[in-house]
């Protein structure tokens, strides 16, 4: 049987129905059909690890300048205001220029303001019977992180973070492509520009500062960001950021709860966390998708895809792989593997994954230290659905 075959076998990222439990159709397809068609929708999809692993590295066949999302990837390549739609070399010479300001440093010291900042979320809800994990703590954390980050004015961090939960309006008709999340995302990046050009005359120790003043040598001499070019990144670095965070600590609340034993010796003794997120990433993938377009004819397990060809990655397929993972659907604080693809590898591989694991570890430490135990109230949370991000918009825990 040909692996574009089988008949009764459907996926798509749209399908809120399958999007509740993707694992056993992704199971299905790694078996029997790893390179996947959809005619519907015009797009192949990856669902082994090692299939995904080796595009994500081979940026040359499977670019992301024609759209990383499936409802806006194009035939022409995008215009190169976002980092994560570019291919080299343009991509290097941006890359570089963000990790001049984005360093391992300026992430490591928001350590004691993230901790500050769940102490201000989850201190309030301690002694009570319960709240809304996602949205009185999860979905707020991360925004007011990346203000940390990035030097927003505290006068202006709620204005900035209310903007920013609006960039991820979801239309129910219209997707993530709406005028809502548009004209938020519009009003961010006037901020931002505004926010370069000031640090351009007076220069601050933050990471917007960075960006307007970080330089790479070019053939060309040296190279500069435009404001726009800046502004854009900043963007992107909080768009990143924030919704994928979020999505992951709602996964924490809902995987620790279906294992209390586990939970239970993370409450005990924090050194298991950073290896028990890692497995989370592993296991609920925030952002279980992501598209490349090949730019040349591909023959992967004998079936032809032609250059041109929209290609869907399912990371959270290849996070559940058995051929990489042995018990794949069984979640393991102890597990030891060497890598998962959940912030891709190769050149685009997520700026922003030190200041996620930061997050994700510094926010479970946290949430332990107060709530040892919780359950959740099933019947009353609300799953967050688009083609690219799946977790949770609300989770009630009951304590």
């Amino acid at each position: 049987m040909s692996q574009l075959a089988e008949a009764d076998l459907y996926w798509d990222p749209f399908d809120k129905v399958i999007d509740t439990n993707p694992y056993p159709i992704w199971r299905r397809l790694r078996d029997s059909s790893p390179v996947y068609r959809n005619e519907r929708h015009g797009f192949y999809a990856y669902s082994r690890h090692a299939d995904i692993d080796e595009a994500h590295r081979d940026a040359a066949t499977y670019s992301s300048a024609y759209g990383t999302v499936l409802e806006i990837m194009t035939s022409e390549p995008m215009p190169p205001a976002f980092m994560i739609f570019t291919d080299p070399p343009l991509h290097n010479t941006l890359r570089t220029l963000v990790s001049r300001a984005f360093t391992p440093r300026r992430v490591a010291r928001l350590e004691g303001a993230i901790r500050d900042l769940c102490a201000e979320m989850l201190d309030p809800q301690v002694g009570g019977s319960g709240f809304d994990y996602v949205q009185d703590f999860a979905a707020q954390l991360p925004s007011k992180v990346i203000s940390e980050l990035i030097g927003v004015d505290p006068a202006d961090r709620e204005h900035v973070r209310q903007l920013i939960d609006l960039t991820f309006h979801h239309d129910e008709s219209a997707g993530m492509v709406n005028d809502v999340a548009r004209e938020a995302v519009g009003r961010l990046n006037g901020y931002f520009r505004e926010q370069i050009d000031a640090r351009r005359k007076t220069p601050r120790d933050d990471m917007i500062t960075g960006l307007a003043e970080a330089e790479v040598a070019t053939e060309d001499g040296p190279r500069r960001l435009s404001t726009e070019q800046a502004a854009a990144v900043t963007n992107e670095i909080v768009s990143a950021g924030t919704e994928t965070v979020a999505r992951l600590l709602g996964w924490f609340g809902v995987v620790l709860a279906a294992n209390p034993d586990q939970r239970a010796e993370l409450a005990a003794d924090a050194s298991l966390i950073p290896n028990a997120v890692e497995e989370l990433l592993r296991y609920e993938p925030p952002s279980p998708v992501q598209g490349r377009t090949t730019t040349r004819d591909v023959v992967i397990h004998d079936v032809e895809i032609p250059a041109g060809s929209k290609v869907l990655l399912l990371t959270g397929s290849a996070g559940r792989d058995e051929r990489k993972y042995p018990n794949a659907d069984q979640f393991d604080i102890h597990r030891k593997f060497d890598s998962h693809v959940t912030f891709g590898h190769g050149i685009h591989f997520c700026l922003g994954a030190g200041l996620a694991r930061l997050e994700g570890r510094i926010a479970i430490e946290e949430t332990l230290r107060r709530f040892p135990a919780w359950q959740v109230d099933h019947d009353n949370a609300v799953r967050l659905h688009t083609s690219t991000v799946r977790g949770y918009e609300k989770l009630p825990f009951l304590l």
